[in-house]
């Protein structure tokens, strides 16, 4: 172990625990890990039709404990840049809202802010605006520029629903008057932000951040491409550009840590999909969840690393449509169960 992880661990060991009734799950008790004599034979082998293949010389870091060691976070916001690689260290792209958001002197109020450029794009049209993604909330902004960041974290940030905000609660209201996560387009009343759902029921974050690590660049779009492949028999997946209802949306995001590990996946489950609904790969066997307040939020974050292609089909069909992880000692990093009140850290 190098000196440097030594210290990033102990930071993580050392930093305040979960709040609000949330407690710290020991390694095997925060997701259900698959089970051949329940969930098939199939849970046991790696997708054997897989053609794509990692580089050669793809090297992956194999030894470390991987459970536990993921420091916490509160809320998650993704801003659309349309690009798949930055600089090293994305608040200094000038001009970008990561840059506005790290020298903003009003910070979050309800915990850390994990922040993430992502691919996601740049609205057609938009002149210095752009869209953000706030997670668990679920919820796109829109018109964001550098100069809204202070609205941006104080209407949309500090009142939407964090990683350790029980799934049954009272949506914050924005200065309107109006819920977060209101069905309908919100605009507050300081700025030109509004905010919209994100129509997605389950969303699979990628770490494409070249610049940090070739390895990420180079097993994004491998992973992205065995994703989609396993994903539209189902009719689940989504491009970029695909608005419709449900699905998977995939996006590529920024560094997230522990690029050795690569590739790391980030999968946020809405709780509606905690039982899988209807008419979305009904083999993977979900119960029928009423859609309330509560449900358009994230349930779940499963955080996985060294993933392959080759697992992908299970991950789809397990982790994604099931919230079941199928190698959790050597791929599960960390994340949270909103409904079981559960966090990794």
């Amino acid at each position: 172990m190098s000196f440097k992880t030594l210290i990033n661990r102990i930071k993580v060991v050392g930093q305040s625990g979960p709040k609000d009734g949330f407690t710290t799950a020991p390694e095997g008790k925060l997701f259900s890990k698959t089970d051949p004599t329940v969930d098939g034979e199939e849970c046991l082998h790696d997708c054997d039709s897989c053609t794509v293949k990692l580089p050669s010389k793809f090297k992956i870091e194999e030894d470390s404990k991987l459970y536990g060691y993921v420091a916490g976070w509160q809320t998650h916001l993704l801003v659309a840049t349309g690009k798949t690689d930055w600089l090293r260290d994305v608040e200094h792209e000038k001009g970008s809202i990561m840059e506005a958001i790290d020298k903003c002197k009003v910070e979050p109020s309800n915990g850390k802010l994990k922040l993430s450029a992502s691919n996601i794009p740049i609205p057609s049209g938009a002149d210095s605006t752009t869209t953000c993604l706030l997670l668990p909330a679920f919820t796109f902004i829109d018109n964001v520029d550098p100069s809204s960041a202070t609205s941006l974290i104080e209407s949309h940030i500090n009142t939407g629903p964090t990683n350790t905000t029980p799934l049954i609660h009272q949506p914050t209201s924005h200065a309107n008057g109006q819920p977060n996560g209101s069905t309908a387009a919100v605009a507050t009343s300081s700025s030109t932000l509004s905010s919209r759902p994100c129509p997605h029921r389950y969303l699979i974050l990628l770490c494409s951040h070249k610049t940090r690590d070739a390895r990420c660049g180079q097993s994004a779009p491998l992973l992205r491409k065995e994703f989609e492949r396993h994903l539209r028999p189902l009719g689940l997946y989504r491009d970029l550009d695909d608005e419709r209802p449900g699905g998977v949306g995939i996006y590529f995001i920024s560094h997230v840590g522990g690029h050795k590990f690569s590739a790391n996946v980030m999968i946020y489950r809405r709780a509606d999909a905690a039982g899988v609904l209807k008419g979305e790969a009904a083999a993977a066997g979900g119960k029928e969840v009423e859609e309330e307040a509560g449900n358009m939020e994230a349930a779940q974050c499963i955080w996985l690393a060294r993933v392959r292609p080759e697992d992908c089909e299970n991950v789809v069909r397990y982790t994604v449509l099931q919230g079941k992880v199928v190698k959790p000692e050597s791929q599960l990093r960390g994340g949270f169960d909103r409904g079981r009140q559960l966090v990794s850290w």
